[in-house]
């Protein structure tokens, strides 16, 4: 997954798209990452004890990752990789954006 944990992103497919926010948390298994303030649900919570209230809560739900796409300047970039060498035989993998080869 080229997605990592505090990239900026925007939503190119769905309910809320063109929304961007940062990514919280990624599921690599699962192909999905939660982002901050999309794909936003309203859950109904029980009480849990004898003296507490039920209450209704929203919260952030995982998008697969297919329906978003790093930003750069604003505008959403696909993500490459370049691999630079670096002292003592040492290779640095770096995450570039493909159209411009900035540095992510």
């Amino acid at each position: 997954m080229k997605i990592k944990k505090g990239d900026n992103v925007i939503v190119i497919a769905g309910k809320d798209k063109g929304k961007t926010g940062a990514v919280l948390r990624t599921f690599p298994n699962a192909q999905q990452v939660l982002v901050d303030g999309i794909n936003r649900v309203t859950r109904h919570q029980k009480n849990r004890r004898s003296r507490s209230q039920g209450q209704v809560i929203e919260k952030n739900m995982p998008v697969h990752v297919s329906n978003v796409a790093c930003v750069l300047d604003g505008k959403p970039v696909r993500v490459g990789y370049k691999i630079e060498d670096s002292k003592k035989d040492k290779k640095n993998k770096i995450r570039i954006a493909r159209p411009s080869g900035k540095n992510i």
